[in-house]
């Protein structure tokens, strides 16, 4: 297989910086644009302190994956380098995640990583290192556009889509950034993995929270914020004191399991009071959400998104990782605020998690995105004292 990444002039006179995480992925996108004859340096970014995740199964960016990085660029014959981010890492990535939990939010690490570490300071480093392209291993697609510019698109192995965690990725971003594996489903990509020998091809792929060891967020934020797991009430829609919880941050709306409660019906977290670190809980239909408010919206579709019509604009919208595109409208409220009409409704829609849009006639078309604010719920439940007050 030979990889275009559609930029001038021939290979041997075009760099490439190639962010490597030990994985197979970015792994193969660099053996794939070596043999292509491509300037291949290798890049790999130490964000975290890797004393508990060194021997981990599925960690990434820290102990055993720089060390397979570095023995992957050896087979290749590529330069490669161990970029120390720790600090800037922890600003912009694990400070803001604890946090968000603390406000009551479920937040996803690997947008804001991608928004600030790896598509602005990697993308910079690259800059200066004289690289024409930085290539990654994600599973998403760019392709130039008709009228200029290039679009960002759902790959071919749908199983492997990201393109809910890139769309915070800007166009002048897309200009620089490549995809290799957009077009590959994984199971070619381990295959060309054992072409070029490399010892990753079988490696397991790595979990979406690369800092948390065994998957205890609520360990790294009460380490991070000492006291954040305080207690508080549980109480239903209807204003009963059912019980109490172990900590606001270890909840997130939707959520059935975990709270305890013996009340001869199903309940569901419908939302979080984080200021009086209160649960409110009430039945399933309690959930459905019509229309989110987005914050921070990132625009990739065709002209300025203040230019949207004032009915909105039909589209897809995705409210999580684990969920289809549903059709939608979006409507601008501001330079980087929106209300989504899910016009079929949601289910347990969660403040902090994206809601991306997607073009309305194929559903292929990264149109942007943002994060969701406010969920407006069919059955709203009365506000606290909190938030009125607010």
């Amino acid at each position: 297989m030979t990889v275009d990444l559609e930029l001038p002039g021939p290979p041997a006179a075009t760099r490439v910086v190639v962010a490597m995480s030990g994985g197979v992925d970015s792994s193969v996108v660099a053996g794939l644009l070596a043999r292509g004859g491509y300037d291949v340096v290798g890049v790999t970014l130490q964000l975290y302190d890797h004393g508990a995740a060194t021997a981990r199964k599925g960690a990434c960016c820290a102990g055993q994956d720089i060390h397979d990085a570095r023995r992957v660029a050896e087979t290749l014959g590529i330069p490669h380098y161990v970029l120390d981010y720790e600090s800037r890492f922890r600003e912009a990535v694990i400070d803001p995640f604890a946090q968000s939990y603390l406000d009551g939010e479920t937040p996803i690490p690997c947008v804001a990583c991608n928004q600030t570490v790896k598509f602005v300071d990697l993308l910079d480093t690259a800059k200066q290192l004289g690289a024409a392209a930085l290539a990654t291993g994600h599973y998403i697609e760019s392709r130039a556009l008709p009228g200029g510019g290039r679009g960002l698109f759902r790959p071919a192995d749908a199983d492997r889509d990201q393109s809910y965690f890139l769309y915070g990725t800007t166009p002048e971003q897309l200009a620089l950034l490549r995809f290799p594996l957009g077009r590959l489903p994984k199971a070619e990509v381990r295959e060309i993995a054992r072409e070029l020998g490399l010892i990753v091809a079988d490696k397991p792929d790595s979990q979406d929270i690369c800092f948390v060891p065994n998957g205890r967020y609520a360990d790294v934020i009460e380490k991070l914020k000492p006291g954040a797991s305080e207690p508080g009430p549980i109480v239903h829609l209807d204003g009963r004191v059912l019980g109490s919880h172990e900590g606001v941050l270890r909840y997130t709306v939707g959520q059935r399991r975990g709270l305890a409660l013996s009340v001869g019906e199903p309940l569901y977290v419908v939302r979080i009071d984080a200021a009086a670190k209160t649960l409110v809980v009430g039945p399933r239909e309690a959930l459905e959400t019509r229309v989110v408010r987005v914050r921070d919206v990132n625009w990739l579709g065709d002209g300025a998104f203040g230019d949207l019509p004032a009915e909105g604009l039909a589209a897809r919208a995705r409210v999580r990782s684990t969920r289809p595109a549903a059709p939608a409208r979006i409507r601008a409220l501001g330079p980087r605020e929106a209300e989504v009409e899910l016009l079929a409704g949601e289910s347990g829609v969660a403040p902090g998690q994206a809601c991306v849009f997607y073009d309305d006639a194929t559903g292929d078309r990264v149109l942007g995105g943002g994060i969701i604010r406010a969920p407006e719920r069919v059955h709203a439940p009365a506000l606290s004292a909190s938030e009125a007050a607010r």
